[in-house]
C-alpha cells in the first residue's frame, strides 16, 4: 500500500473527518504516516524509504527556550539529498503551509532538485 507522510506539528491529518487530507498529492487508499518533527520524518524514511506522497508544513514549532525546531524545509532539503545519493526521484508532494515564503523555499528546493535530474 502507498504512504502518505503528513509533516506537521500541529494540525492532526485524521481530525475533523481528514479535512486536512485534501492536500494530500496521492490518491487514496495509503497509510497515514504523522510526522510532527524532523527527526521522526528523517527517521521514518531511514527505516522505511521514499514514500509516495509528502505533505510538507514549513514552521514545526520551538523548543523549551522559543528557538524555531527544524522546519519543513530543513526535511526537504535533507529529503534531496537522501533522493540525490540514492539517485531517486523525489515523492510526490504538497505544501500545507500557511507561510509564503516557507512554502516557497521548500517548493523551490524541490522543483530545484527536480529540473536538475530531468523529472518532471
Amino acid at each position: 500500500m502507498k504512504t502518505l507522510i503528513w509533516l506537521d506539528d500541529v494540525r492532526n491529518p485524521r481530525e475533523n473527518d481528514g479535512e486536512w487530507l485534501v492536500f494530500s498529492p496521492i490518491d487514496k487508499p495509503y497509510n497515514l504516516v504523522w510526522a510532527k518533527n524532523f527527526e521522526e520524518f528523517t527517521g521514518w524514511i531511514e527505516e522505511n524509504g521514499i514514500p509516495e506522497g509528502i505533505c510538507f508544513d514549513h514552521d514545526l514549532g520551538w523548543d523549551e527556550n522559543d528557538n524555531d525546531l527544524k522546519s519543513g524545509y530543513d526535511c526537504a532539503k535533507w529529503l534531496v539529498d537522501y533522493c540525490m545519493d540514492r539517485d531517486s526521484n523525489f515523492p510526490k508532494y504538497n505544501i500545507q503551509s500557511a507561510n509564503p515564503v516557507g512554502k516557497e523555499n521548500i517548493n523551490g528546493i524541490i522543483q530545484s532538485y527536480r529540473r536538475f535530474v530531468g523529472e518532471k
